[in-house]
C-alpha cells in the first residue's frame, strides 16, 4: 500500500508539521479543518455557522485535491469549543451531507487552534467523483 500526501491551495495551509491530507490505499484521511478562509489567517466569521460552513468547504477542497468528494466520506469527527453550539453546527453540517451522511463523532474540547469554534476531520474513500465513480 502506498502513501501519498494531499495538498491544495484551496484550503488553509497547515499550521504545523502535518499534511492537509494523506491517501493510504483506498482511503483518504484529512487533517482537521478550521473555518479559516484559504489564503488568509482569518476565520470566515465569529459564529459557529460561518466557521462550520468554511471548515466543510475546506474539507471538500482537500478531498477534491485527492480526487474524492464529500459523497464518499465514511466518517467525520467534529471538535466543538462549546457543545452547546452542536445544534447550530448540525444545521450547517446537514446542508453538506443531505443524503446518506457519514458516521460521525462530535466532542467538546477545551480549546481549538487559533481560537476556532469548530474543527472537522474526515475519512473518505478514494474515488473519481468527476466521473461519478
Amino acid at each position: 500500500m502506498e502513501k501519498a500526501i494531499v495538498a491544495t491551495e484551496e484550503a488553509p495551509a497547515a499550521v504545523g508539521p502535518y499534511s492537509q491530507g494523506v491517501q493510504a490505499g483506498d482511503l483518504i484521511y484529512t487533517a482537521g479543518q478550521l473555518g479559516i478562509v484559504p489564503g488568509t489567517k482569518e476565520f470566515a466569521g465569529l459564529d459557529i455557522e460561518s466557521q462550520t460552513r468554511q471548515a466543510l468547504e475546506n474539507l471538500e477542497a482537500v478531498l477534491k485535491a485527492a480526487g474524492s468528494c464529500l459523497a464518499h466520506v465514511v466518517k467525520t469527527t467534529v471538535f466543538l469549543q462549546d457543545i452547546e453550539e452542536f445544534s447550530r453546527m448540525n444545521g450547517v453540517y446537514a446542508e453538506f451531507f443531505p443524503e446518506e451522511p457519514p458516521a460521525r463523532s462530535a466532542v467538546q474540547v477545551a480549546a481549538l487552534p487559533l481560537g476556532g469554534r469548530v474543527e472537522i476531520e474526515a475519512v473518505a474513500m478514494a474515488c473519481d467523483c468527476d466521473k461519478g465513480l
